[in-house]
């Protein structure tokens, strides 16, 4: 590790009327993260709730995106981020405390990216299946539900996220990057919410997923991706 690494880690939120879960987060963050995180940005799409009054109430910095697409708001957020190491999250999630910890253990071991596994707020015995996958290391079992870490020397030298994709940002990042660096799967599970299968059926959102990712691997423009994704289910923010 060079010298100059400074073994701190940026926070990166991306936001759009997330008033009810993100001042919860955020102390959360803050207690847990001590000394390790370097910032944590709130990159906001012009909510129309408290998001944005919540967050600076928090300490949290606001970064004023003026779309709302999670590619191009992380990568507003990493454009300024002062720690060596990104972690992006979704609002509605919770790390382990030891996030702080893990992630820079991780990246001592010599892992460029890579994520935690996840289960549900829920307990559905089907959602606890979906759980399972994520321990494994292939594509399909990834998302950006588990958060991601990376390096930021990484990340800026593969131009981060392509932000052409609304929806299938994380995967194809990872799947851009899964040869090239090494990657690596915290044995710890992020905390999620179930409201997109409060919205839709366990199986109306699985067999989404799962034909939004074939059409994914089979080169399709995200611009079709995402109509087919919003035809598909009903989304808790459209």
């Amino acid at each position: 590790m060079p010298e100059s690494y400074n073994n701190k880690i940026s926070v990166i939120i991306p936001t759009l009327n997330e008033a009810e879960n993100i001042g919860e987060l955020l102390q959360f963050l803050k207690k847990n993260g001590k000394d390790h995180i370097a910032e944590i940005m709130v990159c906001d799409a012009k909510s129309e709730d408290e998001t944005v009054s919540i967050a600076n109430k928090s300490g949290a910095e606001i970064i004023s995106c003026k779309e709302a697409c999670r590619a191009y708001q992380m990568n507003e957020g990493a454009k300024i981020a002062s720690g060596d190491i990104l972690y992006f999250m979704h609002a509605d999630a919770q790390p382990p405390k030891t996030l702080a910890t893990d992630i820079l253990n991780f990246i001592k071991k010599g892992y460029d990216f890579g994520c935690y596994r996840f289960k549900f707020d829920s307990n559905h015995p089907f959602l606890a299946v979906n759980s399972f996958f994520t321990r494994f290391k292939v594509l399909w079992c990834r998302g950006g539900d588990q958060t991601l870490f990376i390096k930021k020397d990484v990340f800026k030298k593969n131009n981060g996220f392509d932000e052409e994709y609304v929806v299938m940002e994380d995967f194809e990042l990872i799947k851009r990057l899964w040869k090239k660096y090494r990657f690596g799967i915290i044995p710890k599970s992020v905390l999620v919410s179930a409201r997109k299968y409060k919205e839709n059926s366990y199986w109306q959102v699985n067999i989404a997923n799962l034909k939004i990712y074939r059409m994914f691997m089979n080169g399709l423009h995200p611009q079709i991706l995402k109509e087919k994704y919003f035809q598909l289910i009903k989304h808790p923010k459209a």
